[in-house]
């Protein structure tokens, strides 16, 4: 290659390092001329490797103690009467089931301490707890959680995506149940959560549990009668089984 090609490489190297696949197109102009041969081995060479995470990815915490992982959501409901709900909802990672839930219209930190309390009984503590750095989860609540045995860990700010579970959840909350519904107070919001979480753990399946329910759904041969489908969540939606005519 002429010297002077390689003078233009290296003054364009700072501009092409912070375009993903630039000099590509600049082969591709280059390689028009029969008089240039360009060694896209030799480019690459001098192009800034990005530099590799010295520890495990996010991803793979998540993955790698997905068994020991639990998560926590806040998310608000408005009512008819124009007030602002705040439910908390409590989801093991492992089998994506929702062991606890609740609904106030005041959180605190008492409140939000005592409901892991009542998630938790009898030394069933998980070994870790993810949630966001709200200032909902304070002094009271973090040495509750410390007492209990559980490691926090905290996601980044303004980072929902550090927290996949808990927000998939909150988004099936919502557009499979309180969208289609008027919420009128709390004692309403919670008894149709607890319908739709009765849906959601015996019959809605799930990708990641190879197309199975929270709680397990057994196999229904053809031999044990025709489908028939079965109201839930006040027929928002249907549990469908096999029952003999």
């Amino acid at each position: 290659m002429r010297p002077t090609v390689w003078r233009r490489i290296a003054q364009n190297l700072p501009q092409w390092r912070g375009a993903a696949n630039a000099w590509r197109r600049y082969y591709a102009r280059w390689a028009r001329f029969r008089s240039i041969c360009l060694d896209l081995l030799a480019v690459s060479r001098l192009l800034a490797r990005p530099r590799r995470s010295p520890s495990q990815t996010w991803r793979t915490f998540l993955a790698n103690h997905v068994r020991d992982l639990v998560s926590l959501g806040f998310f608000t409901v408005p009512t008819a009467r124009l007030r602002v709900l705040f439910v908390l909802v409590v989801l093991v990672h492992h089998r994506r089931s929702v062991v606890h839930f609740n609904v106030t219209e005041h959180p605190t930190a008492h409140w939000t301490a005592q409901q892991i309390v009542d998630a938790f009984p009898d030394d069933s503590a998980p070994a870790y707890l993810l949630r966001d750095p709200d200032s909902v989860y304070g002094h009271v609540f973090r040495q509750r959680v410390k007492g209990m045995g559980i490691g926090e860990v905290l996601t980044a700010p303004r980072c929902p995506w550090q927290n996949p579970f808990a927000g998939r959840l909150i988004g099936s909350i919502r557009r499979e149940c309180l969208n289609h519904v008027l919420v009128l107070g709390e004692r309403p919001l919670r008894r149709t959560l607890a319908r739709y979480f009765a849906y959601y753990h015996r019959a809605r399946t799930h990708l990641s549990l190879d197309k199975d329910a929270p709680h397990g759904r057994r196999i229904e041969r053809p031999e044990l009668g025709r489908v028939i489908p079965i109201p839930q969540v006040r027929g928002l939606h249907h549990r469908y089984v096999r029952r003999a005519a």
